[in-house]
């Protein structure tokens, strides 16, 4: 069973919400919040897998909330009628594990509560666009090395490149000829060795350090 909490300032909204999720059988909502301040408490204590949040909200936005919540283990999943460039970066930065558009349907809705409860990063269409711009205006990725990747092994960094670039763990290990079981462990070792959260966190950090140039498949 999947727990999760909703947060929104608009009733109506978090009634929607709660009730496209109650009609799953493996999906529990074990709580709701009208905004951050109430969340960040709602969370800590019921300790749910996937927290559905809302980026704008008064007082103490999704943003916020969400960076306080980067000790727990809850995957966070912003939603939001908006997809400004400040709203996406800084979602990523803070931890969120996925970003949907209010307006998605509601089985794309439940593919990224799934999809962040399994531990995967989750970008509208969109939204992935949006996040490509904001690098597109980096330098290009050049011969050595950023600083932040020295810790990692060359096969490893050459892992966390693909993860940037969207592919998952069997789609790596076929392209490396690689067995999905050693793919999982460069996974795992490449984000204890940079103190990445999750795979989300290592997407944006593949493309901060120019490993990945904007538009690579």
């Amino acid at each position: 069973m999947i727990r999760v909490v909703v947060v929104d300032d608009q009733g109506l909204v978090r009634a929607g919400l709660v009730s496209i999720l109650a009609t799953q059988p493996d999906l529990e909502v074990v709580g709701e919040a009208a905004d951050g301040a109430e969340a960040v408490p709602l969370v800590r204590e019921s300790d749910p897998d996937v927290v559905l949040m809302d980026v704008r909200m008064p007082g103490v936005d999704g943003i916020e909330a969400t960076a306080r919540l980067a000790e727990c283990r809850a995957a966070i999943v912003m939603l939001t009628t908006f997809d400004l460039d400040e709203y996406v970066y800084a979602a990523m930065r803070a931890g969120a594990r996925g970003f949907l558009l209010k307006d998605a349907p509601p089985e794309a809705l439940l593919a990224a509560v799934r999809a962040a409860a399994r531990g995967d990063a989750l970008l509208a269409p969109e939204i992935t666009r949006r996040l490509v711009e904001e690098f597109v205006r980096r330098p290009a990725p050049g011969s050595t090395r950023p600083e932040r990747l020295q810790p990692l092994t060359d096969r490893e960094c050459e892992v966390l490149g693909e993860i940037g670039r969207g592919l998952s763990n069997t789609e790596i290990a076929s392209k490396l000829f690689l067995s999905e079981a050693t793919v999982k462990t460069h996974v795992t070792r490449t984000l204890t060795k940079l103190r990445l959260r999750d795979r989300a966190q290592a997407v944006v950090l593949a493309y901060e350090s120019g490993l990945v140039r904007p538009g690579e498949s």
